[in-house]
């Protein structure tokens, strides 16, 4: 809405109705009191003012407009037959007015002024409007990151209390896995010597009896393995520095603790080049044994043992990559021709106590692959198998050359 203000009544009839013609919403002020007052109450686009009134004349009005903080941004227009010097228009630019006009008016030219004056305070306004939603958005936003640094930091301090407190537990288990190992131990070793004594003494002519003695024995073993498994399977939780490797050396050791079983097996062992790479030697050892063990232990009673124990570097850390000669990971493969498994249980075989064959007809504490996949997860490297009931199996091994830690997030970092 526009407000014209003059002392003459004909004056404002004639502008108005100008006005009134291009659809522009009109109001009226014969006074500078007046206008005052209007403007206090109602909102207006564009203040067309007379120079020279009664009271308070245009320049006043003008200048106290511009010192209020609700009224300085209204655009006012001068208009005036009397007072056209340019010292006049000087002052009215001065006071704050957007634009001086002396009359004779051109009405054309009044009415395009008014229109753009309209419009850029409309503008204005839109631009207003969104610098107090920014305002506003930027202001949640503050508090939003402000709260979430306040959670992440709460967070964060509670991570590092469990993480401290689950260290803690750790090292208590490790020490109750030890304790707990000897204790058992101790009594089923001297089970097993009461027993030997008793049946080399007092049974040697009793076959049923010396057939019970020994599934006794037998059974004394099987706890005594599974105590060496378990305290086997919680030492891994411990950390260890790593070391550059010689996998053939690893390897040749486990053979050679096989010498015996592979001999009364009549099995054959082929191997290639492994490569050296960063690692925890006496793990890998433990992941060598149970593989091959398990090969010979679960081979075809029909035919000759056949482990193949071949190696390769490759491109990614993945199961099928390519072969590369400067590649950052090796894949190893140990095969065999024994009884096999069938996939579907592929999952099955690497969680602990888990076994698929009959422990009656083939031994075992259901621990060693868990063993093997843990040690491999350590060294940030990855197991699987594939297998056909009576063909034989295959494990698949992907380390890195160069050893890599494992954090908290699941990502690696090189050390």
């Amino acid at each position: 809405m526009v407000l014209i203000v003059d002392d003459i009544k004909a004056n404002i009839i004639a502008l108005k109705k100008t006005l009134e013609l291009h659809n522009i919403d009109v109001d009226s002020a014969e006074s500078g009191e007046e206008a005052l007052k209007k403007i206090l109450q109602t909102n207006y686009c564009l203040i067309i003012m007379d120079v020279q009134m009664p009271g308070l004349d245009g320049f006043e009005v003008v200048k106290i407009l511009s010192g209020n903080k609700k009224t300085k941004d209204i655009p006012v227009i001068f208009l005036s037959a009397l007072n056209i010097e340019k010292k006049y228009i000087f002052k009215g630019y001065e006071t704050g007015a957007v634009e001086y006009i002396t009359k004779p008016v051109d009405t054309d030219l009044l009415i395009l002024k008014v229109k753009t004056f309209l419009k850029i305070y409309e503008q204005q306004n839109q631009l207003k409007e969104m610098k107090d939603l920014l305002s506003k958005e930027i202001k949640i936003r503050k508090e939003a990151q402000d709260n979430l640094e306040t959670k992440i930091l709460e967070r964060t301090k509670e991570l590092v209390l469990k993480n401290e407190e689950l260290e803690l537990k750790n090292h208590e288990l490790q020490q109750f896995s030890w304790v707990v190992s000897h204790d058992l131990n101790e009594p089923i070793r001297k089970i097993q010597i009461f027993i030997k004594i008793i049946k080399d003494l007092y049974l040697a002519k009793d076959d049923k009896a010396v057939d019970y003695v020994n599934r006794t024995i037998k059974s004394a073993e099987r706890m005594q393995t599974l105590i060496t498994d378990l305290l086997a399977y919680s030492r891994l939780s411990s950390t260890v520095q790593p070391e550059k490797t010689d996998l053939n050396v690893v390897l040749q050791e486990v053979l050679s603790d096989f010498d015996y079983l592979i001999e009364r097996k009549n099995a054959t062992i082929k191997t290639n080049e492994l490569p050296t790479i960063d690692s925890i030697p006496s793990q890998l050892r433990q992941v060598f044994q149970n593989l091959i063990g398990n090969a010979l232990k679960f081979s075809n009673n029909t035919d000759e043992p056949l482990i193949e124990i071949t190696s390769e570097i490759i491109d990614a850390k993945s199961f099928d990559a390519k072969p590369s000669s400067n590649g950052k990971y090796c894949r190893i493969i140990v095969k065999d021709n024994g009884i096999g498994f069938d996939e579907i249980y592929l999952d099955r075989i690497f969680v602990i106590f888990q076994s698929l064959n009959d422990r009656q007809s083939y031994e075992g504490t259901g621990i060693g692959l868990a063993i093997a996949k843990k040690i491999i997860e350590k060294h940030n490297g990855l197991i699987t198998a594939k297998s056909q009931i009576g063909k034989g199996a295959s494990f698949i091994i992907v380390l890195p050359l160069q050893y890599q830690e494992i954090n908290n997030a699941h990502e690696t970092k090189q050390l």
